[in-house]
């Protein structure tokens, strides 16, 4: 079997990220010293390098910060899924997240532009379940799809259904 580059490395520390993940949540950490939210999963602070994190569901959105569409990747399997738009989006808690935008095409998308989560199984065998996963909208959805697929589900952004929150 192929090395795959787009299926993460699961540990103990992690687990409940991406099983939130299957069950249509995103979490990121939040530091109980300075108060200060961060992704990607540490196990201490990046701000104030306190021990006191705990896990936190996000709201599950974002605003779009910056973005480059892939047209060419030789790794497996991103070859076969170019083009795709790799971004990094502001979560509505403060950190910044590198991603993927799916369901907008390059020339709509726009800095500031209002995202949400979706969830899609990553390491699918067949690509039908992963364009179930891909367009998963509940909890069911995504742990059957995850169960299609036999791989992780992971997060992706989509433009958002409704306008940004207000303050």
């Amino acid at each position: 079997m192929a090395a795959r580059f787009d299926v993460p490395e699961i540990d103990a520390f992690t687990r409940p990220y991406w099983d939130a993940a299957a069950g249509g949540r995103l979490l990121l950490r939040r530091c109980g010293a300075c108060g200060r939210a961060h992704h990607y999963p540490r196990e201490f602070c990046p701000h104030c390098w306190s021990e006191a994190v705990t896990w936190e569901r996000a709201s599950g959105r974002a605003t779009l910060y910056t973005w480059s569409v892939v047209h060419r990747n030789d790794l497996p399997p991103f070859g076969t899924r170019t083009p795709y738009v790799a971004a990094v989006v502001d979560l509505e808690e403060g950190p910044r997240m590198m991603t993927e935008v799916v369901d907008r095409g390059e020339e709509e998308l726009r800095a500031g532009m209002a995202l949400e989560v979706a969830f899609r199984a990553q390491g699918a065998e067949d690509a039908e379940n992963a364009e179930n996963a891909k367009d998963a909208k509940d909890a069911k959805d995504v742990e059957d799809a995850e169960g299609a697929a036999g791989g992780v589900v992971v997060p992706v952004f989509r433009p958002a259904s409704r306008g940004p929150a207000s303050p």
